[in-house]
C-alpha cells in the first residue's frame, strides 16, 4: 500500500518547518486540502516547507504544495521550500512558471468551444462538398465510359455482366423475397387492427396495394441491395486497389472503369426492377394471407378489392424507379472501393460508408421521383 500523504508542524530553532511526506497525488488531495486549510499560519516569520518525504507528486499534489507557499508568503512569511526530489522539481517548477492558483483545469476539446465548432462545421461542410464534387466526377466518367461502348459494343463484358446480374439478382432473391412477405404480413396486420375501429377492414387491401407497389417494394430491395451488393462491391474493388491489382490493370493497358464498373452498374441496373416485381408481389402474399387469416378476406376478394384499388401506373411507378436506384448504389459501391488506401481497415471503414452513402441518396432520390410523381399526378 502507498504511504499516505501527510504534513506536519513543528517549531525548530526558532523556525516553523513543514515536514511533507509520502504520495501527494490526486487521490489523496481531498484529505490534504483539508489538513493544509486546518493549519494554523503564523505572520512574519521564517517558514521551512522539507519536501524530502514526498516520493510521488502529481499535479494535484504539486499545486496544494505552491498553494500552501503562496499562502504563508501572503501572511509576510519568508518561505523556503527545501529538498524536493530532482525528478519532481520539473512539475513544481512548470506550475510556478505558469502561475497556477487554482487546479489545472481539464483540458476543453477544440470543437466544444464556439469557435471550434464553427470550425468544425466548415470543415465538415467543405470535406462534403469535395467528397460531393468528387463523386459527380466519377458519376460524369462512368456516363462517358458507357457512351464509348455504345459506340463499340463490342467492348461491352457480356459474360462479367452476366455474372454479376447473377451474383445481384438470382442470389438476392431468397433475402428479398422473405423480407417482402414479412413486410406485407407486418402491415396486414398493423393496417387491420387500425382500421378495424373504424370499420373500414377491407381498405386494408388498398392500403397493402399502393403502399407496396409504389414505395415499400422498391424501397426495401433497394436498401437490401446496398447492404448486400454495395458494399460486396467496395470491398472487392478496394481489396483489389489494396492489392494492386487495379495499378496492374492500367499497366496493361485496360481502363478500370470499363472492367469493373460497368459490368456492376449494368447488371444492377437490369436485376433490380425484376428483384421489385418480385418483392412486390412476395409482400402482396403476405398481406393476402394475413388478411385471410385475421379479416376472412378470402382470395378472389383480395383480388377484386386490389383491382380496383391501383391503377394501370401503380405498379410502374416503383419499378421506374429501380434501374435510377441501382445506378446509385452501383456507384456509391465502385466510388467507394476506388478511395480505398493500402490498408485492411480502410477498406472496412469505407464499405459501411458506401452502404450508410448508398441508402441516404436512394431515399433521397425516392423523395424527389415522390415530388415528381406528384407534380404530374401520377
Amino acid at each position: 500500500m502507498a504511504p499516505p500523504a501527510t504534513i506536519i508542524a513543528s517549531q525548530e530553532a526558532g523556525v516553523l518547518v513543514l515536514r511533507a511526506a509520502g504520495h501527494w497525488l490526486v487521490t489523496e488531495a481531498a484529505d490534504l486540502d483539508r489538513r493544509l486549510r486546518a493549519l494554523e499560519l503564523p505572520t512574519g516569520r521564517r517558514v521551512i516547507i522539507d519536501a524530502a518525504g514526498i516520493e510521488r507528486l502529481d499535479t494535484a499534489g504539486a499545486w496544494l504544495l505552491l498553494r500552501t507557499e503562496r499562502a504563508l508568503a501572503a501572511r509576510g512569511n519568508t518561505v523556503d521550500l527545501v529538498d524536493l526530489r530532482p525528478s519532481l522539481a520539473p512539475l513544481l517548477e512548470q506550475l510556478r512558471v505558469r502561475g497556477a492558483v487554482a487546479p489545472p483545469p481539464h483540458p476543453i476539446p477544440p470543437h466544444y468551444t464556439l469557435t471550434g465548432f464553427v470550425a468544425r462545421i466548415g470543415e465538415v461542410t467543405v470535406t462534403a462538398l469535395r467528397r460531393a464534387y468528387s463523386m459527380l466526377g466519377f458519376c460524369g466518367l462512368v456516363f462517358v465510359t458507357l457512351a464509348r461502348l455504345l459506340r463499340h459494343p463490342g467492348r461491352l463484358r457480356i459474360i462479367a455482366t452476366l455474372r454479376q446480374m447473377e451474383q445481384t439478382g438470382l442470389d438476392a432473391m431468397p433475402i428479398v423475397g422473405l423480407l417482402s412477405f414479412l413486410i406485407g404480413i407486418v402491415m396486414a396486420f398493423q393496417g387491420a387492427d387500425q382500421l378495424r375501429r373504424f370499420g373500414a377492414e377491407i381498405y386494408t387491401v388498398n392500403m397493402l396495394g399502393i403502399t407496396i407497389l409504389r414505395e415499400l417494394g422498391v424501397l426495401l430491395s433497394a436498401i437490401i441491395i446496398a447492404g448486400r451488393s454495395g458494399s460486396a462491391f467496395t470491398a472487392q474493388i478496394g481489396t483489389m486497389q489494396v492489392n494492386q491489382e487495379v495499378d496492374a490493370l492500367r499497366t496493361l493497358g485496360l481502363d478500370p472503369i470499363e472492367v469493373l464498373v460497368v459490368p456492376r452498374v449494368l447488371g444492377l441496373s437490369f436485376t433490380l426492377p425484376l428483384l421489385v416485381f418480385y418483392a412486390d408481389a412476395m409482400g402482396l402474399l403476405g398481406g393476402c394471407l394475413m388478411t385471410w387469416a385475421t379479416l376472412g378476406i378470402s382470395i378472389p376478394a383480395f383480388l377484386d378489392q386490389l383491382r380496383g384499388a391501383i391503377t394501370g401506373w401503380t405498379l410502374w411507378v416503383g419499378v421506374i424507379k429501380a434501374p435510377f436506384f441501382a445506378a446509385i448504389i452501383a456507384m456509391v459501391g465502385c466510388y467507394e472501393g476506388f478511395n480505398v488506401s493500402g490498408s485492411a481497415e480502410s477498406v472496412g471503414r469505407l464499405t459501411t460508408q458506401s452502404v450508410v452513402e448508398s441508402i441516404f441518396f436512394v431515399i433521397v432520390a425516392d423523395a424527389a421521383f415522390s415530388v415528381l410523381f406528384s407534380t404530374l399526378r401520377i
